[in-house]
């Protein structure tokens, strides 16, 4: 007997239980397929201990649910064609009982054509605790009502963008589901009514409203009654200033975040004062788009020590000194997001490398007097950053050199970076193996030579921009083939690539799910013929201006 032959008979005398905790540590996709392929036993054990399944399309949902029998999240986001029977399948309690009770805890629809007929099948969900409907354009309070009757345990809902839900279905399911805690009006035409009805949940935690263009200072005021929220999103509410924050934070001690983001229009002294009152617990404030001054974020940081992310993107008024009292008092910070703040200079990112070393992620886009310079103190300072967005700023490949000494890069943003070439790209393919998203949007130096570094070093990449690196040739493709991991690859207006690159891709990145190809204007039939063969995940696929014809196939077999 073999070996694996060994190894197979050895894993089937395992009982199912100590199989499926054994599955439950296989996080890699891949390594769980092999798993399945290995042995009978070990297939059995990951369907039996399966709790989330996300299926493409509607016909594969019976065979997902006999399959896997122990789902508790069911995403339907991406199931072109659902309708309203099949969703009843998937949620109606099976014959012998017990479906509603031990079954789908959670479910995500979008954009579900069905609109209040599938809101009935959802609601014979009884147990379900999660209900994310974003963009359920058909769906009108009658829907809702009878989720809300027939969903009470619900804890999560989300109708973003439900455009015909008004202050009526809110004021029913506030009065229907006593156990909500997270709730997302985003989109929604409702007013300070909607506001009233959900200041009754006593379990409240989260409320979300962006661009809530009928909510103002009053319907804020209504919440401030609640003693248990800790997430407030009021972005993008026109109506909305820092005296209705200040009314709705006094007398709250557990808020966590806050989101005024394009809201107010500038910071008053009111709302400064309350944020002594929630300082021990706010992690999260986000105030883009706002004017704001060194002294108000010199208030902020003596006010608010544990904040972990800030958000100042597009706020005028930012300056070094402004940055620098903040994060003396702010060592925590995780996230820093100040694109487009065009004063700041190489002193702000001194300040934040030495004082804010745990930093993980820093966005400076459109910041024109950020250099290499500066990079060299984030580079040696701060070891654990993960992302860094330097989009359309003046740095070169001595930049690039620094940060390859941040080893636990994830994503990396470099647009309109003109002055990068492949030098930099084998910085960055040297040491950033843990790189997955990678921007290059428009750095047209970038040759061929440059992705041979990358994917060379950077096997983990799934997000890749290469739009107008009109130098890249089908010998780049050909490096690129390498990258079994990639999803995203856009190559618009790479005018030296042919059928040829394009059928190197296909072959090795069997994972790619979207590919841009606009202008690309030698790619002809012979690249549909490829990703038609090869390309079984494509969902998404943009040949405009393309030399292809009627004869070339369409790669449907992962499209929607």
């Amino acid at each position: 007997m073999s070996h694996g032959d060994t190894g197979g008979a050895g894993v089937d005398a395992l009982s199912l239980d100590l199989l499926a905790h054994a599955v439950a540590f296989v996080r890699d996709p891949r390594d769980r397929k092999s798993c399945r392929l290995a042995s009978r036993a070990f297939a059995r054990a990951e369907a039996a201990s399966r709790r989330a399944a996300r299926p493409l399309r509607r016909e594969a949902l019976p065979r997902v649910l006999r399959a896997f029998p122990s789902l508790a999240s069911l995403d339907l986001s991406a199931c072109a064609g659902l309708d309203d029977a099949s969703l009843a399948a998937a949620l109606l309690p099976p014959a012998g009982g017990g479906g509603g009770e031990l079954g789908v805890r959670r479910v995500l629809l979008a954009r579900a054509s069905g609109g209040d007929r599938e809101m009935a099948a959802v609601a014979a969900a009884a147990g379900l605790r999660e209900l994310v409907m974003d963009k359920c354009l058909g769906v009108t309070d009658v829907g809702l009502a009878k989720v809300a009757v027939g969903c009470p345990r619900l804890e999560k809902l989300s109708v973003k963008w439900c455009r015909e839900i008004s202050d009526i279905g809110i004021e029913l399911l506030a009065k229907k589901c006593p156990e909500l805690r997270s709730v997302d009006i985003s989109y929604l035409k409702v007013s300070n009514e909607s506001l009233r009805s959900l200041s009754t949940l006593e379990k409240l935690e989260d409320i979300t409203m962006v661009c809530c263009l009928f909510i103002d200072n009053d319907g804020l005021q209504f919440l401030s009654a609640g003693k248990s929220l800790q997430s407030i999103d009021v972005s993008r509410c026109p109506h909305v200033t820092s005296r209705g924050l200040a009314s709705l934070i006094d007398g709250q001690r557990f808020i966590r975040k806050i989101n005024a983001a394009h809201s107010l229009h500038e910071i008053e002294t009111c709302f400064l004062s309350k944020l002594s009152t929630i300082g021990p617990t706010l992690t999260v404030l986000r105030l883009d788009g706002i004017e704001i001054f060194a002294s108000n974020l010199q208030a902020i940081g003596d006010n608010c020590k544990n904040l972990v992310e800030i958000g100042l993107s597009k706020c005028n008024g930012v300056t070094d000194d402004g940055i620098t009292s903040l994060v003396v008092n702010c060592s925590h910070l995780r996230t820093i997001d100040v694109t487009c703040c065009h004063l700041l200079t190489n002193d702000a990112l001194a300040a934040i490398a030495e004082n804010c070393r745990m930093v993980e992620c820093i966005r400076l886009e459109s910041c024109p007097f950020i250099t290499e310079k500066g990079l060299e103190q984030i580079g040696t300072l701060c070891s654990h950053l993960k992302e860094i967005d330097l989009t359309d700023c003046r740095i070169d490949d001595e930049a690039l050199q620094h940060l390859a000494s941040c080893s636990e890069l994830q994503i990396l943003k470099l647009g309109l970076c003109s002055s990068i070439s492949d030098k930099g790209l084998v910085y960055i393919g040297s040491n950033c193996r843990k790189l997955v998203e990678l921007d290059l949007y428009r750095c047209s130096a970038i040759t061929d030579e440059g992705l041979a570094a990358l994917a060379h070093g950077c096997k983990k990449i799934r997000m890749l921009n290469l739009r107008y690196c009109t130098q890249i040739t089908d010998a780049g493709l050909k490096h690129l083939s390498a990258l079994e991991e990639l999803t995203h690859l856009e190559m618009r207006c790479l005018v030296r690539i042919t059928g040829i690159g394009i059928t190197s891709i296909a072959v090795g990145c069997t994972s790619l799910i979207e590919l841009d190809l606009k202008r690309c204007y030698s790619v002809d039939d012979a690249a549909l013929w490829a990703l038609s063969r090869y390309s079984q995940n494509l969902r998404q696929l943009t040949i405009s201006y393309c030399q292809v014809t009627g004869l070339g196939p369409v790669p449907s077999a992962g499209l929607p």
